[in-house]
């Protein structure tokens, strides 16, 4: 068995209509192709159009699905209900709302501005709760059953970790609102789990994360059982199964997915206890200079 292949048949999405938030590069662009393979017609957001239009088109191009860029700032309520309404105009309706948008900062919590504790504050809490509350009335409102919302969290979420603050505090708040909404508005035919992934590398944020030679420094591969970083074909086969009918009775589930990470040793990001001062200043100046170019 191989776990880089599809899980579910062909036909698995075939109708339905999913939001990617955060789906033009990384974990939400490879859950977006499988999405496109099982037959589902897919709208992703983020803030960068240029970059969703040239997913969009690669993503039709290698599945023969139909793919569509909106550009929203999840941050942004307003932004959302126009996203929502141009989805709504194109695919007619939306019966899968997935939330990946994310930001992260790696960095002690003091040498961080308050802005920048705002910044994941906003997008991963706030937006989450922006597309929920816009997503979920509008179901309500017009009697939709049978749809879903899918929240990507984290492992220490609810374990906490170091050096990743704003974001273990913003996860959390997304993991109590999947748990509580689950209960509320599952008499409204609307589901609610999450997945909290370990380590799935991905270019843009893990170079973000750990510029430079930090990777090899810190090899999280290292810190999980099975001795492996996750395959993306994982996620998507797992993030297709909870948003597909086969999970119908799937509700308020928080889905592990780290080949064992968390339940070896807490907090993800705890081993940069063992970064000295001065190897911060120059990861700060490493990733500025990433910002910059």
């Amino acid at each position: 068995m191989d776990f880089t292949k599809k899980m579910l048949r062909d036909d698995a999405l075939a109708g339905k209509t999913i939001v990617v938030t955060g789906g033009g590069s990384g974990l939400g662009k490879s859950m977006t192709k499988h999405f496109l393979e099982l037959g589902a017609n897919v709208a992703i957001s983020s803030r960068n159009l240029e970059k969703l239009q040239n997913t969009a088109s690669e993503l039709e191009n290698e599945t023969g699905g139909k793919c569509l860029p909106v550009q929203c700032d999840v941050r942004n309520y307003d932004e959302v209900e126009k996203m929502l309404q141009l989805v709504l105009a194109e695919f007619g309706e939306v019966d899968v709302l997935l939330n990946n948008a994310a930001g992260n900062f790696i960095s002690p919590t003091e040498r961080l501005s308050a802005n920048a504790f705002d910044t994941i504050i906003d997008i991963v809490l706030k937006g989450s709760k922006n597309c929920t509350l816009a997503f979920g009335k509008h179901w309500i409102d017009k009697k939709t059953e049978n749809t879903s919302i899918l929240n990507i969290v984290t492992t220490y979420a609810w374990t906490g970790s170091a050096y990743v603050v704003p974001s273990a505090t913003a996860k959390a708040g997304v993991l109590a609102m999947t748990r509580s909404l689950a209960v509320e508005w599952a008499k409204y035919g609307i589901r609610c789990n999450a997945i909290a992934p370990g380590p799935f590398p991905t270019k843009g944020a893990w170079d973000r994360l750990l510029p430079g030679d930090l990777k090899d420094k810190f090899d999280l591969a290292k810190k999980v059982p099975l001795k492996r970083v996750g395959d993306h074909q994982e996620l998507a086969n797992l993030a297709s199964y909870l948003v597909s009918d086969f999970s119908a009775y799937l509700n308020g589930e928080v889905i592990t997915i780290d080949g064992g990470e968390w339940l070896k040793g807490a907090g993800q990001f705890n081993l940069l206890e063992a970064i000295p001062e001065e190897l911060w200043d120059q990861l700060e100046a490493m990733i500025k200079a990433k910002k910059r170019g």
